[in-house]
């Protein structure tokens, strides 16, 4: 059975993407970067948690302390991207249940009022929406190079705001020369689907 996306919106968004390392200089504009996020807030959460947040390293002098944080073999990509986005997990998105859960307030309460428990949430579900962020990036035209090489302390310290935990750093721009590394194998429907 053929899928409803079309084929050429299937390539863009995950046959023919990659991974890039390495991009051209042209911008990426906040009004894309609004774009991306304007489609991608509506992928599925538990319980509609929101805990993604998302930190644009544009000023150099910012990029600079960035690439600091980075590991070595990701810095120079770091360095020259257009664009680099801190994609973190709010910890204490529970706030914003009542509004984005109204059907069932008390969630908040009932089912993250203990700290564990909400972390484990909020990296979850803050995970799944950076996924959603990586194809609405694609989705935009543009190429994303996520990477979790870095120091999550020193970048927690130098860059989030408030009870937030780092999940991934991810440079954003059109691709460049040599951008993509060969395609890797991936599993068969059948190394991964079981029918009980």
């Amino acid at each position: 059975m053929s899928l409803a996306l079309d084929p050429a919106a299937q390539d863009l968004l995950f046959r023919e993407a990659r991974t890039a390392n390495t991009f051209t200089d042209e911008p990426v504009t906040d009004e894309q970067v609004q774009a991306i996020y304007d489609l991608v807030k509506y992928g599925p959460t538990a319980f509609n948690q929101s805990p993604l947040r998302v930190t644009l390293v544009r000023s150099p002098e910012a990029r600079e302390r960035l690439v600091q944080h980075m590991a070595e073999g990701n810095r120079p990509k770091t360095a020259a991207a257009p664009l680099v986005a801190i994609l973190s997990a709010d910890n204490e998105f529970h706030d914003e249940l009542p509004a984005l859960f109204p059907h069932f307030p008390q969630a908040k309460d009932a089912f993250f009022s203990e700290r564990p428990v909400r972390e484990q949430a909020a990296q979850l579900n803050a995970s799944l929406q950076a996924a959603y962020f990586i194809v609405g990036v694609r989705a935009a035209g543009l190429a994303a190079g996520p990477m979790t090489g870095y120091d999550a302390a020193g970048l927690q310290k130098e860059f989030l705001d408030g009870d937030h935990t780092p999940l991934m750093v991810v440079n954003i721009g059109k691709p460049g020369a040599d951008a993509w590394f060969p395609r890797s194998p991936r599993l068969s429907y059948e190394d991964v689907v079981t029918t009980v």
